[in-house]
């Protein structure tokens, strides 16, 4: 489904905009649980359509233009001369961008003054006010603020083009970390406005500190803040870029043993292999930027598949046999490569799994058995797969939506599957029942299609999901419901489960927990990065 966006950047007549900003928070504590509702994203000044193989949902973008830059500029290196922003956004930085405003304490304090004028142009009755997205329409004129205290940590950052997809690249600092300052390498792949525009990317993010100390940097003065220190704590960026030609509409990275290696579906109908230990090196080393700058080229797979013959979206790499991989496209073929010794060429069977009569939206392989995959299709349906049995699924859930399935998730350490749908649904499947074709939970919350699902690899019950409508989503299964009347007015009707709310992005369209620092996550949009750890999680 194509659709086409307009800008949006100002909603006023003939250019006038909006005079009267009311910037307000929200907290929200139910069943002891925070629910922190929040926002201040903008779209950029572009005009844009969106689009997604095989229909509805739309989760692919195309940029024209660049959207407005952020605060705090990191010094970065890329291979294509690009400029690449990272912020740690704080009150200051929302204060200089929006104008001059009153400033306000949090929610709840009688008697501030300034409290009060917000809350009566808000909702003039002076009393604090609940905003729960999809529910009620923010009123003209009316912007939410960014809560900091609702985050252990929040930065935001961008790369000129936007990217539809992205992953986690594991690195040599442990695993389990949570002391400050975090450190992390992502991998990522551009939809620019033409395709010689496109670049695969690896992203060093580093000195990334976290908000309590901010906290205490807005409660002191002005006069005592150490310029020297807040310029130490900035959070900082490197950057390697490789020219691709065409738009990447998926990324999927994996280590076999020393290699880095990206799996990328583009919009050229091929699946391509890339070696991006170059990369890692150049955003680890100034002596290894530099080289490979000089060395700046298109990139050169190692080995590329044009059997589909047709783009898709759909790949993921076997967690556990290295460089097995498979792959779906929007004619509804699957096919599975099997990696040859030396590290470089795949073994694919030219006969595809083929039971979905639509396209084939996403793709996870079983965390425990080696042969076993699940597949979700815009024919509404989700299957399992043996690679042992081709070329017809095992088991399937037919009617899993009521409209395209977009994106699953194989929990790791509990026999449940996660679906989201172009209905807005989120569904959790138990696999020892999956043959009944009814889901053990199902959660409505999100008010536009679900693009991006994935269970939390720190804790079982955990998962977070994203939505068109601009929110990500944490979610708890382990939490029971509690006495109604305890919670706040206007939300009892929000399930227990649900954790946090995130806002402040435009066109969120893929999430991923880190796999080595517990709760952190990161989102994708069409206004840039979002790397977070909220206080539910």
């Amino acid at each position: 489904m194509q659709t086409v966006l307009k800008d949006r950047s100002s909603d006023a007549v003939s250019g006038q905009i909006h005079v009267e900003v009311v910037r307000t928070i929200y907290e929200i504590n139910i069943c002891k649980w925070n629910f922190l509702l929040v926002g201040g994203g903008r779209s950029p000044r572009s005009q844009l359509d969106s689009r997604k193989g095989g229909g509805g949902g739309g989760r692919g973008v195309r940029q024209q233009g660049e959207g407005g830059g952020l605060n705090h500029v990191a010094a970065a290196h890329t291979g294509s001369k690009q400029t690449a922003k990272m912020s740690a956004r704080d009150e200051d930085t929302l204060a200089e961008e929006e104008g001059e405003m009153e400033e306000m304490d949090e929610a709840g304090s009688d008697e501030d003054e300034g409290v009060e004028m917000e809350e009566e142009r808000a909702g003039g009755e002076g009393e604090d006010k609940v905003y729960v997205p999809g529910i009620e329409p923010l009123q003209p004129g009316v912007e939410l603020e960014m809560d900091r205290s609702a985050y252990r940590m929040y930065h935001e950052c961008q790369t000129g083009a936007p990217c539809l997809s992205f992953d986690v690249l594991r690195d040599g600092d442990g695993d389990g970390r949570e002391q400050f300052p975090l450190s992390m390498l992502l991998c990522a792949g551009t939809q620019a406005d033409t395709a010689m525009s496109n670049r695969l990317l690896v992203m060093r993010m580093f000195n990334l500190h976290g908000t309590e100390k901010e906290k205490e940097d807005e409660e002191s003065s002005e006069e005592e803040s150490d310029e020297e220190e807040e310029e130490e704590k900035k959070p900082q960026m490197e950057l390697a870029m490789m020219p691709h030609y065409g738009g990447i509409n998926r990324v999927r990275a994996t280590r076999r043993g020393a290699q880095s290696l990206a799996a990328v579906w583009s919009e050229k109908g091929q699946v391509e292999i890339f070696d991006l230990q170059p990369q890692v090196e150049a955003v680890h080393s100034a002596a290894a930027m530099a080289a490979f700058t000089t060395k700046q080229k298109e990139a050169t797979s190692l080995f590329s598949f044009s059997g589909h013959m047709t783009e898709g979206f759909a790949i993921d790499w076997s967690p556990t046999v290295p460089g097995r991989l498979v792959s779906g496209d929007c004619k509804k073929n699957i096919h599975v490569w099997e990696p040859r010794e030396g590290g470089t060429s795949w073994q694919i069977d030219q006969r595809p799994f083929s039971s979905h009569s639509k396209s084939v939206e996403d793709l996870q392989w079983s965390p425990t058995e080696a042969t076993v995959f699940a597949s979700c299709s815009v024919d509404q349906s989700i299957r399992i797969w043996d690679i042992r049995a081709p070329p017809n699924s095992m088991l399937s859930a037919n009617d899993a939506h009521s409209s395209d399935v977009n994106v699953i998730s194989w929990n790791r350490n509990e026999p449940f599957l996660l679906s989201g749908g172009d209905d807005g649904i989120l569904k959790v499947w138990d696999l020892r029942q999956f043959k009944s074709g009814r889901p053990v939970a199902n959660f409505k919350q999100h008010s536009g299609p679900v693009t991006s699902v994935e269970w939390s690899p720190a804790d079982s019950s955990v998962f977070a999901a994203s939505g068109a409508d601009d929110v990500v989503s944490q979610w708890d299964l382990s939490v029971e419901s509690c006495d109604v009347g305890a919670r706040v007015e206007g939300v009892k009707d929000l399930p227990p489960q649900l954790l946090f709310l995130h806002q402040g992005q435009t066109e969120v369209k893929e999430i991923h927990w880190h796999p080595q620092i517990p709760g952190v996550m990161i989102s994708t949009a069409l206004s840039g990065f979002n790397v977070f750890r909220t206080i539910s999680v």
